[in-house]
């Protein structure tokens, strides 16, 4: 499975940006797909996933501000970010979990300047 995650760029704090990341394979076949993201010097952290049963769940850090979603028929997932603020900068990846083995995107850069 090959991930392709793309979107990033640097945007000004109270702006917003859509982050993708289209699959190589049928996402409906995809159980469990997430965003991540790895700050300057800090631990990589989930954002927001999708679940097995198809609910999301999203870090209490931007909940309400982050919006993951997808689209089967172009099987790509999608992060919204809206309100963006300086500690959001990163480099976001998209992770997916496909017959038993755990597959990254190569992560695109978000860089929000106050």
């Amino acid at each position: 499975v090959q991930l392709q995650a793309s979107g990033g760029g640097l945007v000004q704090a109270g702006e917003s940006l859509k982050l993708s990341c289209a699959a190589s394979v049928p996402i409906f076949r995809i159980k469990i797909m997430a965003w991540y993201r790895r700050a300057p010097g800090k631990q990589r952290e989930v954002v927001a996933r999708f679940t097995s049963i198809g609910t999301t769940l999203y870090a209490d850090s931007v909940k309400g501000q982050f919006t993951i979603s997808r689209d089967n028929a172009k099987n790509t997932m999608y992060l919204q970010m809206n309100n963006l603020k300086p500690e959001d900068t990163a480099v976001y990846y998209c992770n997916a979990d496909y017959h038993d083995s755990n597959y990254w995107g190569q992560g695109t850069l978000v860089t929000v300047s106050s």
